[in-house]
């Protein structure tokens, strides 16, 4: 099962090292610390050059009680009410896409969380670069389709079991126990991401632990126990 990770997979871009002296000539390179907002608007093109980014999604709904006179306005959901959406990890681009009423934010996961922004017609300087990109972006889009499949299980914790084996296949780094998520992840984003509640993720993660479905790693980090295969790039 392991590994189908596109950190461990994919090669560098080819042109990257060109792509990062450019970004610090134009001044667009910022590295940022662990939670770190990054700003971000629609119609840029954003690369992680080092650590993870986290994006997260809001939906502003609302209810509109309506008079002769007057219309009242009443959200459904509140403001700092986000949704974990998933990781882009290094070497791989993302974008934010405005689309009432939901908003995506952009979050430095990691310490020393470096991103690059550029416009999409910057890489017309950069043809095959531009053919990598577009390639990164298909297989994230391969993988919400595999994201959503496990969000359709009935049970939450098979939605959590697929959850947790999507990220580490995603980004898993491998340890002598097995495939382990390389940056930590709150029982309150878990829930966010596959429809449940921090209380019942934990429980449901103690669950899993007594069965040895998952350990921990290090400093209480995610793994999934298998062996090890005979090359990390096989």
């Amino acid at each position: 099962m392991y590994p189908t990770s596109s950190a461990n997979q994919a090669r560098p871009f080819l042109t990257w090292q060109r792509i990062s002296d450019w970004a610090q000539e134009h001044y667009r390179c910022r590295t940022f610390v662990k939670d770190e907002r990054i700003p971000s608007r629609p119609g840029l093109l954003y690369l992680v050059q080092r650590g993870a980014v986290r994006l997260t999604g809001n939906a502003q709904l609302s209810v509109d009680v309506s008079s002769e006179e007057d219309v009242v306005t009443t959200p459904l959901m509140a403001q700092d009410e986000e949704a974990f959406l998933g990781f882009v990890g290094a070497g791989q681009p993302f974008e934010i896409i405005a689309q009432s009423p939901f908003s995506l934010q952009s979050f430095a996961h990691v310490d020393q969380t470096t991103v690059i922004w550029l416009y999409w017609h910057d890489l017309d300087n950069w043809p095959h670069f531009r053919r990598e990109v577009l390639e990164a972006f298909r297989h994230q889009h391969q993988r919400k389709l595999l994201w959503l499949s496990t969000l359709g299980q009935r049970r939450t914790i098979d939605r959590l079991i697929g959850f947790l084996t999507l990220l580490i296949e995603e980004f898993g780094e491998a340890s002598a126990e097995g495939y382990y998520l390389p940056f930590p992840l709150t029982h309150a984003q878990i829930g966010s991401a596959i429809g449940s509640t921090r209380v019942t993720v934990t429980r449901l993660m103690g669950k899993l632990r007594q069965r040895g479905i998952i350990t921990s790693h290090g400093d209480g980090l995610i793994c999934l126990p298998g062996e090890m295969p005979l090359s990390k790039e096989a």
